[in-house]
């Protein structure tokens, strides 16, 4: 596609950004945030940031697997939204909160019970596996309310309602560093808590979050929530064709989180500076990524909507525009990273080894931005929003688990290669996925009105 092609269509763009804009400013905040959480944690040592590090893997395993619920969830929202079926919007919430409350509750008693033994799947280390166990055990009460904001947000974004979301993340947020600061050191007459600090003062924003979007949504009757019967208005057709959506959604997060973990446990088995630098390196590198994350979730809306109107032609317009857009705004992105390295050992109290791992780290993501943003905008943008859920699936995980992760595993354990070329293999998958996608996008068999009928 020509560059003024690209960009003849202002309207898409007009669309796109007002969209896309407040979404990656409440991803930018929330990334801001982890920063602020990593750096004060950092500042307890080498173990504390390794411990912390893990227990929010546990913790991003769990929220992976409530965006497969909500993802699926919002194909049908938006596809309902093109059609202002509100009851179709309402009954998808409902059975939604269903799903998202039933997961939060067994992850909440797995933190609460037994979170030694839960770290003890990631590290060897006694130090690492005895902070993470506190870590997890304070953050646990987090889990609920966080399945419920999980929902609200998705909802409200399907239905083109953004503000609200970006409100209440930096309301919430603000609340997390501010509490950050007191417990984690022990500031005037509060005691110094350490990760236990950090873990409580996330659960607390995770409840006024939680609250703040019930307030703001009963105050703007934002069309998502209505009465009980509404929200419960499940027919067996509907939860089948939910179910048909959703499960390979879930899959695909399921695998997809696992091999996020196991990229966690080859770095954390591999040595703790490994880990470490790893865990910096994915906190940093979020300040840029969330323009990608803005992107893919507003186009997904955009062609969502317009697959439930039956306009397919102009969906496939999207479509093409945004496979062209993404990577060319990946390159500026990427150049980001190169001057944000030269800030880490201004900001981590880490050994050299890690900082010099962590530099390097950061440099061959950079390479692999352009890839990995074709790739998030194929499957949240594109992929899932088309209702093209089965190949999505397996077009996120196979290339992860096949090549990538094996070969990640081999040149740790194997051959004790370098860490920056154990990163190297793991984001290897990126290329490979790149071929896929641009065949399926070509072939046109990703688009699907998953709402007709119903």
């Amino acid at each position: 596609m020509k560059i003024a092609v690209l960009f003849s269509d202002k309207e898409f763009y007009k669309k796109l950004f007002a969209i896309a804009i407040p979404i990656m400013l409440q991803n930018l905040i929330n990334s801001f945030v982890n920063v602020v959480d990593t750096v004060m944690i950092g500042r307890l040592g080498t173990v504390e940031i390794a411990a912390v590090g893990l227990g929010n893997n546990v913790f991003f395993f769990y929220m992976i697997i409530l965006f497969g619920i909500c993802s699926g969830g919002a194909v049908f929202i938006a596809q309902f939204w093109g059609k202002r079926d509100i009851g179709g919007i309402r009954k998808t919430v409902g059975l939604c909160m269903a799903l998202n409350l039933f997961i939060g509750g067994i992850f909440t008693l797995g933190a609460a019970l037994v979170p030694d033994r839960i770290m003890g799947l990631y590290s060897d280390d006694p130090a690492v596996i005895r902070t993470g166990a506190v870590y997890l055990r304070h953050l646990a009460p987090s889990f609920l309310p966080f399945a419920i904001a999980q929902v609200l947000v998705l909802s409200l974004r399907s239905v083109e309602e953004v503000k609200a979301p970006m409100v209440t993340t930096v309301a919430a947020l603000s609340i997390n560093v501010a509490l950050n600061w007191l417990w984690i050191f022990g500031i005037g007459p509060f005691p110094a808590m350490g990760v236990a600090g950090a873990a409580l003062a996330t659960t607390a924003a995770r409840f006024t979050e939680t609250l703040l979007l019930f307030v703001i949504i009963c105050r703007g009757k934002f069309p998502i929530l209505g009465p009980l019967r509404e929200m419960c208005a499940f027919s067996r057709t509907f939860i089948s064709r939910f179910a048909l959506i959703v499960s390979p959604i879930l899959a695909n997060e399921f695998i997809w989180s696992l091999g996020v973990s196991m990229q966690n446990v080859i770095f954390a088995r591999t040595h703790t500076d490994a880990i470490a630098a790893f865990n910096i390196t994915g906190t940093v590198s979020q300040l840029t990524w969330v323009l990608f994350i803005g992107l893919g979730n507003g186009v997904g809306v955009l062609i969502g909507k317009t697959i439930g109107e039956g306009d397919h032609d102009t969906a496939r317009g999207y479509a093409l525009r945004i496979l062209f857009f993404a990577p060319l705004v990946a390159v500026g992105a990427a150049a980001l990273l190169i001057p944000i390295s030269w800030l880490i050992p201004l900001i981590f109290k880490v050994n050299e080894t890690v900082l010099h791992t962590a530099a390097l780290m950061m440099m061959i993501l950079a390479a692999a931005y352009p890839f990995r943003a074709f790739n998030m905008s194929m499957v949240i943008g594109i992929c899932r929003a088309g209702g093209d859920t089965v190949f999505c699936a397996f077009y996120d995980v196979a290339f992860m688990w096949a090549i990538a992760l094996p070969a990640a595993a081999a040149a740790s354990f194997i051959f004790h290669a370098p860490f920056p070329l154990i990163y190297l293999l793991v984001l290897s998958e990126e290329f490979f996925k790149l071929i896929a996608g641009i065949w399926r996008f070509r072939s046109g068999k990703w688009l699907h009105d998953v709402t007709k009928g119903l």
